[in-house]
């Protein structure tokens, strides 16, 4: 990766995060994994985690949010889980601006937030790794899976990557094994729309022959709407066609931007 731009470089690093999977990796194997020195690699992550917090700071500026996030739900003391793909993964993410909220506003409750997220991961992968999510004993779940479920590969797909019914099915299978092993509850988030021409010609994406379709995310997101559970609808907040602004020049993941309107409307659904 020796010949990728800073801007590339810190493209990757926004979403990869080899140490998740592999936990006994330091910053200077994570760095030498992306052909960073270290000095650079922590560089480029903790202007993320920055943006993350002014994103918080900039959020608890409106008062009404500001109220939002004293009400939610999550008792002193409690493990947050946001669980789900890249999107979550982010390193200024929903969930990280969420941690910087809560502990920017609510510092004495000490709220443990987890982001569960790893790039890539359809809902059968985040099932097979769940049991790792069990043994935090979360007391809330707060879950944005399905988009890479909605995935196409190849010149002339036939099949999305997880089909529809597998979908609902690993959706209710993720739900009956908290409510076996946690006492969690659940916050569902739909998939978000993308911007499918920018996908195909996007540097990263393209090489790969990957591509997303609208109506393949609406389909996942109607399936999600129909959990019995909290479901915040990210396909209204983004807008039918997506608000460009609210997407990276991918045209696939959130921009900042768009994860200031993920956390808004988590903030403003209504959770008990």
């Amino acid at each position: 990766m020796s010949e990728l731009s800073q801007e590339q470089l810190a493209y990757i690093i926004q979403f990869q995060h080899p140490d998740k999977s592999w936990p006994g990796m330091d910053e200077t194997m994570v760095a030498a994994l992306f052909g960073a020195d270290v000095t650079t690699y922590r560089s480029i992550r903790t202007a993320f985690v920055e943006r993350a917090s002014q994103a918080a700071t900039e959020l608890l500026d409106d008062p009404d949010l500001a109220e939002c996030v004293d009400k939610l739900p999550f008792s002193p003391g409690s493990t947050v889980v946001g669980l789900g793909d890249s999107i979550t993964d982010d390193y200024q993410s929903w969930i990280e601006i969420l941690r910087h909220l809560l502990t920017l506003r609510r510092p004495q409750d000490k709220i443990t937030i987890l982001n569960a997220g790893i790039s890539g991961d359809t809902t059968s992968q985040i099932m097979s790794r769940f049991i790792d999510i069990v043994h935090f004993q979360p007391e809330w779940i707060i879950c944005m899976a399905g988009t890479n479920d909605a995935r196409l590969h190849g010149q002339s797909p036939e099949k999305t990557l997880v089909s529809l019914e597998e979908t609902a099915k690993n959706l209710k299978a993720l739900r009956n094994f908290a409510t076996t092993e946690t006492s969690a509850r659940w916050i569902w988030m739909t998939p978000s729309p993308v911007i499918e021409a920018q996908i195909q010609q996007d540097w990263f994406l393209a090489p790969f022959e990957v591509k997303w379709l609208n109506r393949d995310l609406a389909a996942v997101a109607e399936v999600i709407s129909h959990m019995p559970d909290p479901v915040v609808d990210l396909q209204r907040a983004f807008g039918h066609p997506a608000d460009p602004n609210l997407l990276l020049s991918d045209g696939l993941h959130p921009s900042l931007a768009g994860q200031k309107v993920i956390v808004t409307a988590l903030l403003k659904q209504r959770l008990i």
